[in-house]
């Protein structure tokens, strides 16, 4: 999908990304690879930080309005400083953390949740305005069964654990996910 030198061209995108957000400066041009090929795509994505195998930050978008260069640039200065679940990571940290990049395929409407495969698909669940979103690695690395993927969805939405079986809407998608 993605070749190892564009894999390559985002984390240090990233990691300028960061550094910029918490020197309080913005994104030097330069440091932003040229957008042709798969960095041009129109897509969404998400910038994981994990700190000595813990999460430390995760922000993205499903939204395909905007290039993978600025969305993956975006969501890691986000990832770093405005995750809710985190305290801002500082400056000295970021040579500790290590990133993880999920480029985000197209949501399709799940009428059967046999169809929904642990460790591929990642899920959407929604109803009214709450939505909660976890990507496919999310329950292959936790063990998660395909019952406990649902349960935990809509945990994550705001949601009583067993909303998919009753009026909660679900999307599965799959994603690109590369490492460093």
């Amino acid at each position: 999908m993605l070749e190892t030198h564009e894999q390559q061209a985002l984390f240090t995108l990233a990691r300028a990304a960061i550094a910029a957000r918490l020197q309080g400066r913005p994104l030097e041009a330069r440091g932003t690879p040229a957008a042709h090929g798969a960095l041009a795509w129109r897509t969404g994505a998400f910038v994981t930080l994990t700190r000595e195998g813990r999460l430390r930050g995760c922000i993205g978008s499903v939204e395909r309005d905007e290039r993978l260069v600025d969305v993956v640039a975006r969501c890691a200065a986000e990832a770093a400083t405005r995750d809710p679940r985190f305290p801002a990571l500082r400056l000295a940290e970021l040579d500790e953390v290590d990133l993880e990049i999920s480029v985000v395929g197209p949501f399709e409407r799940v009428d059967d949740v046999a169809t929904i495969a642990v460790g591929r698909h990642g899920l959407v669940v929604e109803q009214g305005v709450r939505r909660g979103l976890l990507l496919p690695q999310v329950a292959a690395e936790h063990g998660w069964d395909r019952d406990t993927f649902l349960n935990q969805a809509c945990v994550k939405a705001g949601l009583t654990e067993d909303a998919w079986r009753e009026a909660a809407v679900i999307y599965a998608f799959e994603a690109y996910v590369f490492r460093e």
